[in-house]
């Protein structure tokens, strides 16, 4: 008997910053905990290096973290929220409220 497990949506979301040190410009993002709040953004911000350099996306985030690189930018947790439905809400909310210049919407 093959039983798919069903997937949480009860798992921690963490709502992240990344700043630019040279232009002071931020990104505001949301990805899932692995782990403690503090690894989970940093394993998303490689992943944001990773696809930027690999994959050429004219895309505002990807052009600065090419020009300014992995050392350019400081990482912060903004908020952890329970639920995924919740936490994209809030994100929405952070973002139309803090109006980050790197955010491509």
């Amino acid at each position: 008997m093959d039983m798919k497990r069903k997937r949480r949506k009860d798992r921690n979301h963490i709502i992240y910053e990344l700043e630019c040190l040279d232009t002071g410009e931020t990104y505001i993002g949301l990805t899932v905990q692995a782990g403690t709040p503090e690894a989970s953004v940093r394993g998303r911000f490689n992943r944001h290096i990773s696809r930027a350099r690999r994959e050429g996306k004219d895309w505002l985030l990807c052009e600065a973290l090419r020009k300014y690189g992995r050392d350019g930018f400081e990482r912060k947790v903004l908020e952890v929220i329970r639920g995924k439905a919740e936490a994209h809400v809030r994100e929405r909310e952070l973002t139309k409220l803090n109006q980050p210049e790197l955010n491509t919407l």
